[in-house]
């Protein structure tokens, strides 16, 4: 409740609301970036501390009309990702341009190391899920970028635990589809 009030006051124009607001969520942002850090198998370019500095960068500069601490988390997850996203399109910009690769959305509790290109294939995907179903995308963004569990997400999206659930499991299957258009690689190379 008093992240919520928090986030009010900084909507409203109170100036200290952010340094409070702050000390409340940056265990559990640290935490959801962490966890994506942990997927990337270039994360020595950005630190926890730094994606969380940069995210809430971007969000308290937009004062978007957040609902809530879930809702905050959902959309500060969404900033993480593309600010990964956008320094993955900077490093590819960087080398020859090579192609991309293709990647799996495994279960965000276990996650498998992802490559730059990986990253955008992937967040390419997510927009082409997100224009087809925006929830589905969100359930995406929420659960693997933002480590937000089932509660966490069905109350920023305001739907039921199970329906979340049913939506990662439609959601995963659409990217699979997208990801591996020809069927599943071949494990042994």
């Amino acid at each position: 409740m008093e992240i919520t009030a928090l986030l009010q006051a900084h909507r409203e124009g109170d100036p200290g609301a952010v340094d409070r607001l702050y000390p409340l969520v940056q265990s559990e942002l640290r935490r959801g970036a962490a966890a994506l850090l942990r997927r990337e198998r270039d994360a020595h370019s950005v630190q926890v501390t730094e994606l969380v500095n940069d995210a809430l960068l971007r969000l308290l500069g937009s004062s978007p009309e957040w609902q809530d601490r879930a809702h905050f988390l959902a959309i500060a997850s969404r900033a993480m990702r593309q600010i990964l996203v956008d320094r993955a399109r900077r490093r590819q910009a960087q080398r020859r341009g090579g192609g991309w690769q293709q990647t799996t959305l495994g279960d965000a509790a276990s996650p498998q190391p992802v490559s730059p290109d990986e990253l955008i294939a992937l967040d390419d995907a997510l927009e082409r899920l997100g224009a087809f179903d925006p929830r589905l995308r969100d359930v995406v963004e929420y659960r693997y970028f933002g480590g937000l569990t089932d509660a966490e997400v069905a109350a920023a999206l305001g739907v039921t635990e199970r329906t979340v659930q049913r939506d990662w499991k439609r959601a995963r299957a659409i990217l699979y589809t997208e990801l591996y258009p020809g069927g599943a690689p071949d494990p042994a190379g």
